[in-house]
């Protein structure tokens, strides 16, 4: 391939050499490149992803391999019920501690972690225990290195024209990197065909996009709020040859592989960002959430429990628009770096180095943040998107932050890694965490609420401090309340029949008190007038009554009963007279009566999520 440099003509050859450990011996021969043996797994309804960094994925302070992370946490993340492994910092990348995000060289695996073919053992490996496995792929910025990147390339064409923007326009000045001229034709072919080339060379499933929000406008996002209104999305400050290109990719992408799973990093909310091409959408698969990490880092900062407002966080969740579909996730890892903490740090801080042994009794500090780790963690995942996103350790409240090697902690590996052995040690608490994770994903698996258009959330009660919703056919109770337990809690349902206990964040397995009896059957009353539902209870056709211990989330599924089994209750459950004391049947009949109430409105009812948005409503994230 010829390049030309600032005006100086060389070559440089791409040779084929594929290094692979084979029998103890290094080979620099073809022959010894990796054969993939497994087929790919098929697309998952709702992809349940677990976000990783190989490098930091050891519990030795060190860079860890692609091999031994496919040996040592691909089955953790199976075991966990994830179905989609989502791998970060794999293109080749100037400094350890971006994350993989100044990217040098767009067609190399990143030389810190292995060699390709090492790679391609990790990703057939995920393939043979089930998981899609996506790609971190940077294409929104490069690095501004001139020696080990693309920047100072003219790519054969006049020296004005390279792969970026020239002055101010391609240069991010937070990123401190440059920026894709996306209107150029060789541009175009360049990263079309970096696509191509990670689908097929390495079997990946599909992308995560980075920055999306920095390519759609001219401005980047930077200093920027987006309330929903459209006049922020289309206007002059959208870039529309950065639009174009995404529409070009994502239809590249689908032609070559259907089946593919594309998420957008976007904080903006752009109309269309999830619609086909075909409709004139840009063709992305999902969106990430980002405002929902936001709000809750927000809360856990600034306000006390009892400030919690339910209907605030109903709204977060909900706050999507119709047919564009979200990924939502509670932290990623962009709430793990130094200088920021996660979930399980902001609950419990100093307390999680000397309360998490099983062998000392709980502090209140200890058990709110375990309460509070699986609620928000289970809300976040059953009302925030038609997916769910988990950064690595935070399934188990991994302590502390992630700190990179650099010049300010001494290039310390020290806080660049995973403790492992906390969540394997059964003494310590973290194992409940794990298992309410583990719990969290094998009830989608049961019973795909996830992918059902199906969410209405019938009750955000301020003074309760309680939120019941349904997705799917199942019922979900979430009592925030820091003090108090209700016995006979009454919520409303759709389908009328016997509930019973699906999943109990209370359940002694997840570290709770076992509060709630789960071989109690549940059975629903009517509500109001049939056909009219401003007379039925909270908007619901059907209700029945639970137990609802202090931060606790339980989720309720509708028994399917055989004919058989009703007949038989229906005869256990009739009286026999009382022949010795005869009943007038008329005695003690009372007439029904309707009250008519006051029309509310979804707002005021807890309202129908999720709601087509019209021009005038805002979009949080």
């Amino acid at each position: 391939m010829l390049f030309q440099r600032k005006g100086t003509c060389h070559f440089s050859l791409l040779k084929k050499k594929h290094l692979d450990n084979c029998d103890g011996l290094t080979l620099l021969h073809r022959s010894c490149r990796y054969q993939f043996k497994y087929p790919r797994p098929p697309k998952p309804k709702a992809p349940r992803i677990y976000e990783a960094h190989v490098g930091m994925s050891s519990s030795e302070p060190h860079i860890n391999s692609y091999r031994e992370f496919a040996d040592d946490v691909l089955p953790r993340i199976q075991a966990n019920n994830y179905n989609t492994l989502q791998l970060m910092a794999v293109m080749e990348h100037s400094y350890y501690a971006s994350f993989g995000y100044h990217v040098t060289n767009f067609f190399a695996v990143s030389s810190r972690s292995g060699t390709p073919e090492d790679l391609k053992y990790l990703i057939d490996k995920a393939h043979s225990l089930g998981l899609c496995v996506l790609m971190d792929v940077v294409h929104s910025h490069a690095s501004n290195n001139v020696t080990d990147g693309l920047n100072g390339y003219d790519v054969g064409q006049s020296s004005q024209d390279s792969y970026f923007h020239i002055g101010d326009r391609g240069y991010h000045k937070l990123w401190d990197s440059k920026l894709f001229n996306y209107a150029n034709w060789e541009v175009l072919r360049f990263l079309l065909s970096n696509l191509r080339w990670w689908l097929e060379e390495f079997k990946f499933d599909g992308f995560r996009f980075d920055g999306v929000t920095s390519m759609l406008y001219h401005h980047h996002g930077i200093n920027m709020t987006f309330t929903g209104n459209y006049n922020e999305y289309f206007s002059d400050m959208t870039d529309v040859d950065a639009v174009v290109y995404l529409m070009l990719a994502n239809y590249l992408i689908h032609n070559i592989l259907p089946d593919a799973t594309v998420i957008a990093e976007d904080v903006s909310g752009m109309p269309g960002l999830c619609r086909l091409v075909s409709e004139g959408g840009i063709g992305f698969d999902y969106r990430l959430a980002m405002g929902i990490p936001d709000k809750w880092i927000d809360y856990l900062k600034n306000k006390k429990d009892e400030e919690w407002s339910m209907k605030e966080i109903s709204g977060s969740l909900t706050n999507r628009r119709y047919t564009e579909k979200c990924i939502a996730y509670a932290e990623s890892h962009d709430q793990s770096i130094v200088g920021d903490k996660t979930i399980t740090f902001f609950l419990m801080d100093e307390e999680m180095y000397s309360g998490m042994s099983t062998l000392v009794v709980a502090s209140p500090t200890i058990e709110r943040g375990i309460a509070l780790h699986k609620m928000i963690h289970f809300i976040t995942m059953a009302l925030g998107g038609d997916g769910y996103l988990n950064f690595m350790g935070n399934e188990f409240g991994h302590p502390e932050w992630i700190d990179f090697p650099r010049e300010g902690n001494g290039w310390s590996y020290e806080k660049c890694r995973r403790q492992w052995n906390l969540v394997d040690t059964d003494h310590l608490r973290y194992k409940f965490m794990n298992a309410f994770d583990r719990a969290m994903n094998s009830l989608d698996d049961k019973f795909s609420f996830l992918a059902s258009t199906k969410q209405i959330v019938s009750s955000t009660d301020e003074d309760d401090k309680v939120i019941v919703f349904e997705r799917g056919d199942l019922v979900f109770v979430f009592n925030f309340h820091p003090e108090t337990t209700y016995d006979g809690y009454k919520v409303g349902c759709d389908l009328p029949g016997k509930y019973r206990v699906a999943l109990d964040s209370d359940a002694c397995e997840f570290g709770g008190c076992g509060r709630v009896g789960h071989d109690v059957d549940h059975f629903t009353s009517t509500e109001g007038k049939p056909g009219v539902p401003e007379t039925n209870f909270n908007n619901r056709p059907n209700s029945f009554k639970v137990l609802a211990p202090t931060r606790t989330c339980v989720v309720y599924y509708r028994v399917e009963e055989s004919l058989e089994e009703i007949s038989a209750e229906k005869s256990v459950s009739v009286n026999e007279p009382d022949l010795t004391h005869p009943v007038d049947p008329d005695e003690n009949f009372v007439e029904p009566t309707y009250v008519e109430e006051e029309d509310v409105g979804p707002k005021e009812m807890g309202g129908l999520a999720v709601e087509a948005m019209g021009e005038d409503e805002e979009l949080d994230d």
